[in-house]
């Protein structure tokens, strides 16, 4: 994932002459073309393709006699009904070879609707962009309900242009700090060269280790109220998943990437400490280091007296040079010749393979380690982590009440301000007003996860848990959640851009991580490795989710009569309700985040803005 961020001014000015009106108005002035779907969509019942939903549902209407439209308001069916109906119909239509509409309202009772169940909210077709391209424009619904505008849905969807990790040794100079790009169209920013680690090629492609990927697709499906995302395991093919981890792992065969994160003094300090300062974990005891890379973490184990390190990296390349630089340190168990007997100056083994696919082929007793390490953690923890790998190890391999390190992790949410963004760098250039263009810039970034350092004076509301993971008891599917926080602006905030009441903007939600080495089974030292905005700085950043507009917050109920839309300077929010979903996505090893906001007034109205999808790829 490539490492990002909108450049920023630490001069950020003030926002009493803040409009967003203009941008209302930039947006309407958007073309057509630039609101094209260009996705062709299949009819449902034939083979047919159009060019738009419209299109294709007139022709539904003449041609197998299903209207959609028609039916979508005799039923009263919501966003959710109709995306239900639509994977429903496809499935018939498949299971059947061929199917006709042939159902009425008053043959069901109630909404009880042969499509209302939640099997169809997993689309049956990939990449169907049919789904994406039915809502109706302007359709504004109350309090929970989340509105869609069809243009808004089609033109969010069709721009998601997924970034890849590229590996190259030669790639020069690692990305300056405001030079990160994730979501940003190129023509935007200044990308340069990134050390082998990430790299933005052009708007609409990427490289993922030399191979072209154009476009993108949404593969969250958004489920409101109490309903659950669910993660369908059966859409990734085998030979995709085969792919992705090659290139996966193949990108770790890089120097760089190993450097950074050796480098990276948190990060790397936190695991010393742990394994190192907590003799009596370690001692006579066999250790599996899940990922080891360079093999640093089990070079840390064997020196702290285990009896067995089974280091397992899936790469070759790195496999080799971490079994020859445990030897260059005497730690690598080297078996005599005749392999009658062990003739060796250390305890470290290093096993080339992804631990999924070790079987029984090497000799690691099912249940014999009593310490599992890794370093599996991914940007917003979960992109690309290898937690799937950990607790794979953890039920093969972990003796029972054996040790996990790190054994918890911890998400947080909080809301961030405008020197978040890049406006104030664009607001003064050279003593030149260019604020025009930081709109198109954070309107472009709303569609994408940005991932950098967020500085800890743009948190404009208080930290919130999003969701706390227990390695030694989670479950696989504990990896997809939903969780409902409550943003309330930060009392002592600094930079309110009025005093009565103390009101200011808050531009989108950043997200961190902290995992913990605790005394469960640290005893003489436990330790926390935190990437928050409040910590040094690590290599995982953070990651920052913009909203499409910013939202007006006050720490006081205010004065005199109250006028205009939640979240306006005239009527501020006192909470924002956010509805954050983050789920593996359908490409193997990455994820999808929904979010989803309810500005709350003072006197307890409510405002829903449209829900926001971003591919983590």
């Amino acid at each position: 994932m490539a490492t990002t961020k909108l450049p920023q001014n630490e001069d950020s000015s003030s926002e009493d002459d803040q409009n967003w009106d203009d941008w209302d108005l930039q947006n309407d002035a958007v073309s057509d073309d630039d609101d094209a779907f260009d996705t062709k969509m299949v009819c449902l019942f034939c083979d047919e393709l159009f060019d738009s939903s419209d299109a294709l549902f007139e022709h539904c209407s003449l041609v197998h006699n299903f209207d959609f439209y028609g039916i979508k308001k005799e039923l009263d069916l919501n966003f959710y009904g109709c995306f239900k109906l639509i994977n429903y119909v496809r499935s018939k239509v498949a299971e059947h070879n061929g199917w006709s509409w042939g159902l009425r309202k008053d043959s069901y009772d109630g909404i009880n609707y042969p499509w209302n169940d939640d099997i169809y909210l997993k689309p049956y077709m990939e990449e169907d962009a049919v789904l994406y391209s039915f809502a109706e424009a302007d359709e504004a619904e109350e309090d929970d309900t989340l509105t869609y505008d069809k243009k808004e849905l089609e033109q969010e969807l069709s721009t998601f242009n997924p970034l890849i990790i590229s590996d190259d040794e030669d790639m020069g100079n690692e990305l300056s700090k405001n030079q990160r790009v994730s979501g940003i169209r190129a023509e935007e920013v200044d990308v340069g060269k990134s050390n082998g680690f990430h790299k933005l090629d052009s708007v609409g492609s990427s490289q993922e280790n030399g191979t072209a990927n154009v476009g993108g697709s949404c593969s969250l499906y958004v489920k409101h109220k109490d309903e659950q995302l669910t993660f369908n395991s059966s859409r990734s093919s085998a030979d995709a998943v085969k792919k992705i981890n090659k290139n996966y792992f193949d990108s770790y065969s890089s120097f760089s990437i190993h450097r950074e994160m050796i480098s990276d003094k948190a990060r790397t300090d936190a695991y010393r400490q742990a394994i190192m300062g907590n003799p009596s974990l370690l001692k006579d005891s066999v250790v599996m280091d899940v990922g080891c890379g360079t093999g640093i973490l089990s070079l840390f184990a064997a020196q702290s007296g285990a009896s067995r390190v089974l280091a397992v990296e899936a790469s070759e390349r790195m496999a080799g040079f971490a079994k020859q630089i445990a030897k260059d340190n005497d730690l690598l168990k080297i078996e005599s010749p005749d392999q009658s007997t062990n003739h060796h100056t250390g305890t470290m083994e290093v096993v080339q393979g992804m631990i999924e696919e070790l079987g029984d082929s090497y000799d690691i007793p099912h249940h014999s380690v009593d310490v599992l390490i890794s370093e599996w953690m991914g940007y917003c923890l979960l992109y690309e982590s290898m937690l799937s790998s950990v607790l794979f190890a953890r039920d093969r391999w972990l003796k029972p009440g054996g040790a996990i390190l790190p054994d918890v992790a911890t998400m947080f949410v909080a809301g961030f301000g405008k020197g978040g963004t890049s406006i104030p760098f664009w607001e003064n250039v050279y003593g030149l007003n260019m604020s025009c263009v930081a709109k198109e810039v954070v309107e472009d970034a709303a569609h994408f996860p940005i991932v950098d350092v967020l500085d800890s004076r743009e948190v404009v509301t208080e930290t919130e848990v999003l969701q706390s993971f227990d390695l030694p008891t989670m479950k696989l599917e504990d990896m997809d959640f939903t969780a409902e926080v409550e943003l309330k602006p930060i009392l002592n905030y600094s930079n309110w851009i009025s005093s009565e009441p103390k009101t200011t903007w808050c531009y989108g939600i950043v997200l961190w991580f902290e995992t913990g080495f605790t005394d469960r089974f640290c005893k003489e030292h436990p330790t926390l490795l935190s990437t928050s905005p409040y910590a040094p700085t690590t290599h995982w950043c953070q990651t920052i989710l913009t909203f499409k507009e910013p939202i007006a917050i006050s720490s006081e109920k205010p004065t005199g009569d109250v006028s205009g839309a939640i979240g306006s300077d005239a009527c501020p929010a006192v909470t924002i309700h956010s509805r954050i979903s983050i789920v593996r996505a359908i490409k193997h090893r990455s994820i999808d985040i929904s979010m989803e906001l309810t500005g709350i007034s003072s006197d307890g109205q409510k405002r829903n803005w449209p829900a926001q999808l971003f591919n983590l790829l």
